[in-house]
């Protein structure tokens, strides 16, 4: 990095550079070493998207009361990320080098020929073990796609209050997030009436909580998926990532990477999901097969800030809302995007 460029990097960016750097130091000398946490990726024909972390984290704590412990949100956000980390991806009998960035995360394209479907790879650091990461490679003929939004949308977290977005993430006990009813069986039903299609979970929150949403989904029976999470903190140019940046990068990315394929757009109307699906639609309008958005209940709606409002009448797309999974599914059968037998 030039001078020139360093100079051009927000101060907070460099003051929690020289934080992070400081802590590994002191963990290393402590003995501790890097490992990656691999987090599920996507791809297409001749190439995959990597996604993961570089981390040094603390030992596990005691289990005193076997398996069934809770794990505190606290936990997920004291590793230790290792910036600009050198990785090998272990991929389709190759090795490739890669290199994280400042906040220790993969998110790279490699070129290989991986057959349709979930598949497994491995990645290493610093002479470590390799560790195993999946992918979901989506085949050519593929047409219909999911995405979906997180929180308040399969998990209810009342997200864009601070203080409760704060409990959530860092006290809250991971047992104790609350599914909303019927999603889960909304997205299966959708990726069994669509065998091959690529189901995305697209969310402003941390890496540092994917272990944790990983759990979450298997233990309430989501569908696997790519996750697409952002790195809390600030950028090169301001305090703080932009989630609704995120969201809309990302959507116009899977738009250019699979332009034969039309996505379900499903989120809530709690934060700026029918802002950010609007302007999508408005851009891509062949990329969109609909929308759904989960109104938030009334209670909810009151931790969260209020309700979006945005009008659709005039989408050239299906646009459905209901208060769970069973009505979104209602509505999404009449709108014909679901099968009606």
């Amino acid at each position: 990095m030039t001078s020139a460029s360093a100079s051009r990097i927000h101060w907070f960016a460099r003051l929690e550079r020289r934080f992070h750097v400081w802590r590994e130091r002191r963990a290393r000398r402590r003995g501790r070493s890097a490992t990656i946490v691999p987090f599920p990726g996507y791809g297409g024909s001749g190439w995959v998207r990597v996604v993961g972390r570089v981390l040094i984290v603390p030992p596990p704590p005691r289990r005193d009361r076997g398996e069934g412990t809770g794990v505190r949100g606290w936990r997920a956000f004291v590793g230790i990320p290792v910036g600009f980390a050198a990785v090998q991806v272990h991929l389709a009998g190759r090795t490739h080098d890669v290199v994280a960035d400042r906040g220790g995360v993969i998110d790279t394209v490699i070129r290989a020929d991986l057959a349709p479907g979930w598949q497994r790879f491995t990645m290493s650091v610093e002479g470590r073990d390799p560790v195993d990461a999946t992918v979901f490679v989506v085949s050519d003929d593929a047409r219909f796609g999911v995405v979906c939004d997180v929180d308040d949308t399969i998990m209810v977290t009342a997200l864009p209050r601070p203080f409760i977005a704060a409990w959530n993430s860092f006290v809250l006990d991971e047992h104790a997030r609350t599914p909303v009813p019927g999603m889960a069986v909304l997205l299966e039903q959708l990726r069994r009436e669509h065998p091959g299609s690529p189901v995305v979970y697209l969310s402003t929150g941390a890496w540092n909580v994917a272990p944790t949403l990983r759990r979450f989904l298997n233990r309430h029976l989501f569908p696997p998926g790519a996750m697409l999470l952002t790195d809390w903190g600030p950028t090169h140019d301001r305090w703080f990532r932009s989630g609704r940046a995120h969201k809309s990068e990302n959507l116009r990315r899977l738009a250019a990477e699979f332009p034969e394929v039309r996505w379900l757009l499903i989120g809530d109307d709690g934060q700026h999901d029918e802002a950010i699906y609007s302007d999508f639609l408005a851009e891509h309008p062949d990329s969109v097969a609909g929308v759904a958005i989960r109104r938030l209940l009334p209670a909810e709606a009151v931790l969260a800030g209020g309700r979006a409002t945005v009008e659709h009448t005039a989408d050239p797309v299906p646009w459905v809302s209901a208060e769970d999974g069973a009505g979104l599914r209602d509505r999404l059968r009449e709108a014909g995007l679901i099968d009606p037998r």
